[in-house]
């Protein structure tokens, strides 16, 4: 059993075997933040490979641009090019086969249309290997084996834009020719072994989905992306998951346990950026922390729109009622929540994608999962945690957070460290916040009413079948039914 490097085995958060599957080195790691980082970044990436691309999603659509305006980018012209350009490269790339009809990017002709797919060094998958009603759920691509990325965007449509999140911004085009929302997301690249082990997660993707085991690439030192910069560099990463358990295997539950430890961990701050907060033993934890005698400031920005009345039920509805028990434990006001909005247009909410949290300036975690239930042992997710175990960091800790904080309130990362000495976290966003009727960058932060005592704490009843934390056993709900429906 491996823990990083200078934790005790009491107090170390991240624990190989407990809360993550593997605990591997990074030669390079950092945060991409938004959609324009990331896809720069992978295009680099592509550009520089020369034995394997393997793209791994929920949704995949070929008619992506990784640069708006530039036709040249375009997935589909793109791959077939670098393929044709490197004679010994491969591109693997494995969906959920739910996705062409549940995903964003609704392209089954584009899937199935071979005029983009014709190398035969060019291998399209659709994963069916799942559970009734779950969704291969996670956002991994690896390049050559020696770089990859893990986070919350997909390479499909409406997942592009830049950190000014701009009302106005026209690059932001749907594949299908329509302007959409200003959208925030987070994805980390990683280098060496650490990527690995997130290349030997895919391989294992692929021979489950195609029978066809896939040979390691040869290590590869020079592959890192100049357009990522070093957020970190030598650090251990922890690879979480989430697998359903299924006849053949028990399922893997490392996120919800790396979940659990981090959140226990918090002693100063605890900052979440969530799409859903719906799952109830994330929810017990945070609990656990706001009844604390001295308990830690926690900010959560979250996405208070759902796309499609499922979500706005179960996700939705639920979320709220998660929020007034937590407003209702917060007896010492540590807690604060927030939507995030659009640049120049404080009435529209920008759709909050991200899958982060930071405990104090220790630990950062980032990946595919939400938290809801079936994040935790339904879908198939990955995810990307660091654990500081030195100044160096701690500080790199703090900085992300410092960043993402300065995006959101417009202002400068050193504002916010400056105002998060002096007055803490909760503190600094309120007084930087304060100032921007002074200033012309507005604050994009928007606090989300919490109604401690304004209706029921508890998930909605039935609402399980939708955001199920384990798989659902469908012979014996019938057979619950019929049993019920008989006995009447």
């Amino acid at each position: 059993m491996t823990r990083a490097p200078s934790q005790s085995a009491a107090d170390a958060i991240l624990v190989e075997g407990q809360t993550c599957r593997r605990l591997a080195r990074a030669d390079n790691a950092a945060v991409l933040i938004d959609g324009q980082a990331y896809y720069l970044a992978l295009l680099e990436a592509f550009r520089s490979a020369c034995c394997r691309i393997m793209i791994v999603g929920w949704d995949f659509d070929p008619r992506l641009r990784l640069v708006p305006d530039d036709e040249a980018t375009e997935l589909r012209r793109l791959l077939p090019a670098l393929v044709a350009a490197h004679r010994r490269l491969h591109v693997h790339i494995l969906v959920w086969d739910i996705a062409p009809l549940y995903g964003p990017s609704g392209t089954v002709e584009s899937l199935l249309n071979r005029d983009w797919q014709h190398d035969d060094r060019i291998h399209f998958r659709f994963d069916g290997n799942h559970p009734s009603g779950a969704s291969h759920h996670e956002k991994i691509v690896c390049v050559d084996d020696s770089l990859a990325f893990v986070g919350g965007i997909d390479l499909t449509t409406c997942r592009w834009d830049t950190p000014r999140h701009d009302a106005a911004d026209l690059r932001r085009m749907s594949t299908s020719g329509e302007p959409y929302e200003p959208v925030h997301d987070l994805q980390m690249a990683v280098s060496g072994e650490a990527a690995r082990a997130v290349a030997e997660v895919a391989h294992e993707r692929w021979a489950d989905a195609s029978g066809e085991t896939l040979s390691p690439c040869p290590s590869r030192g020079d592959i890192w992306p100049a357009s990522a910069g070093t957020w970190l560099a030598g650090v251990p990463v922890g690879l979480a998951r989430t697998r359903p358990r299924q006849a053949h295997t028990p399922g893997a539950a490392e996120i919800a346990a790396l979940n659990d430890a981090a959140l226990s961990a918090a002693t100063r701050s605890l900052y979440i950026e969530t799409q859903y907060l719906t799952a109830s033993r994330i929810v017990d934890r945070l609990v656990e922390l706001l009844e604390r005698d001295d308990p830690p400031e926690v900010v959560i920005v979250i996405w208070a729109a759902a796309l499609g009345w499922i979500e706005r039920f179960a996700m939705g509805s639920n979320r709220e009622r998660a929020l007034r028990r937590l407003a209702h434990a917060d007896h010492g006001g540590r807690l604060r929540v927030y939507n995030l909005t659009a640049r120049g247009r404080p009435d529209q909410e920008v759709t909050l994608h991200a899958k982060l949290i930071v405990v104090d300036d220790r630990f950062v975690r980032v990946g595919s999962s939400n938290l809801n239930n079936r994040s935790l042992g339904l879908d198939t997710e990955c995810d990307l945690a660091v654990e500081a175990v030195d100044a160096a960091g701690r500080s790199a800790i703090a900085a992300l957070r410092e960043t993402l904080l300065a995006e959101h309130l417009g202002c400068s990362s050193d504002d916010v460290r400056r105002a998060i000495e002096d007055d803490g976290l909760i503190g600094a966003i309120e007084r930087l916040d304060a100032q921007k009727g002074l200033d012309p960058r507005p604050s994009r932060l928007r606090p989300h009413a919490l109604d401690p005592t304004g209706g029921p704490t508890v998930p909605i009843p039935g609402t399980a079948l939708l955001d199920p934390a384990e798989p659902i056993d469908l012979d014996h709900l019938a057979r619950t039914l019929r049993h019920r429906l008989t006995s009447e």
